[in-house]
């Protein structure tokens, strides 16, 4: 089944290239059928690369998808035009009073930053606290993982002696979670991050449950017992050449960074990188749509503020 996204978004002509099922808003009104409604909150500089690479791996499933894009309203993005902006994203404020099947919170650049100073640190907690009564299932993505797991359980995030950069091998610590289901032993993801939170820091809220990780990355996967918050470190969302952009954008700045590991064959930059996470983030957010999200949402979209769900799939 389709993902649902605006006519005249740049992520539509790019999928379709890529023979992913898109349907525009005017072929959606005439399909009788009440479609997941997600809700990006797209906090990356990147917007149109970081909605395409989300709309590619949520429109791979089975799944009809409504795909509503936000952004901070008192943050004005500098690498995206204004034009893209108006014409796509809405304000929280403008959503506020519907409910959605799904939400997802991606990272953004800002580690370096205490959370309190983040300029729109005040409206994400607003967003993050209303997501409690208004959202079926959110998934917070790398910094927004972070930020998540801070405002709702007080964990701080910590700064890596050196940038955690590259793809590493991750592993399932138990085959039965759903949100792994179908996965190998072993899987790759890809990090891009300064900071960290820690196992210990996260196993002494007995509301967590840790899922995945890495003896090279840490934790990978975290969720709360009701599946109603997914916390993911890395970005399995990734393109093949994200990092070689960013590492590139790094050199030509005069930044200190090295080349991203197990990522360019035998670490040449020269080459091109060598996915190996493709298969594994399809799967992941297949998996997240389909038992977080799909399975037990109720139908009546209004009954997510009632607290309804159709089952108890929170494995």
């Amino acid at each position: 089944m389709p993902i649902k996204i605006p006519n005249q978004l740049p992520a539509t002509q790019i999928l379709r290239q890529e023979n992913i099922f898109v349907m525009t808003e005017t072929r959606a009104v005439t399909q009788d059928i009440r479609p997941l409604r997600i809700l990006l909150l797209n906090l990356m500089p990147t917007k149109v690369e970081t909605e395409t690479q989300l709309a590619r791996v949520l429109g791979n499933t089975p799944l009809q998808i409504e795909l509503e894009l936000i952004a901070p309203a008192g943050h004005v993005s500098r690498n995206t035009s204004q034009r893209h902006m108006l014409a796509f994203y809405k304000t929280f404020q403008e959503v506020k009073n519907q409910t959605f099947d799904g939400l997802v919170i991606t990272g953004a650049p800002v580690e370096h930053l205490p959370f309190e100073e983040v300029d729109y640190w005040p409206e994400l907690c607003e967003i993050m606290e209303w997501s409690k009564s208004n959202v079926h299932s959110t998934l917070h993505i790398c910094w927004g993982a972070q930020a998540g797991l801070y405002y709702h359980y007080g964990i701080p995030k910590r700064l890596l002696p050196q940038k955690l950069f590259g793809v590493f091998r991750h592993r399932v610590e138990s085959p039965n979670f759903m949100l792994f289901r179908g996965f190998d032993d072993q899987f790759w993801v890809p990090h891009s991050r300064n900071t960290t939170v820690l196992r210990g820091d996260i196993e002494a809220v007995r509301a967590l449950k840790i899922l995945a990780s890495s003896p090279e990355a840490g934790v990978y996967a975290v969720k709360t017992a009701q599946g109603r918050q997914v916390f993911l470190m890395g970005h399995a969302e990734y393109s093949q050449d994200t990092l070689k952009k960013e590492y590139l954008r790094d050199l030509e700045a005069g930044v200190d960074i090295q080349i991203p590991r197990h990522y360019f064959p035998q670490d040449d930059p020269g080459r091109e990188p060598m996915v190996r996470w493709r298969s594994c983030a399809n799967l992941l957010y297949g998996n997240w749509l389909n038992y977080f999200v799909y399975q037990t949402t109720p139908y009546d979209i209004g009954g997510i503020r009632r607290g309804v769900r159709t089952d108890e799939l929170w494995h």
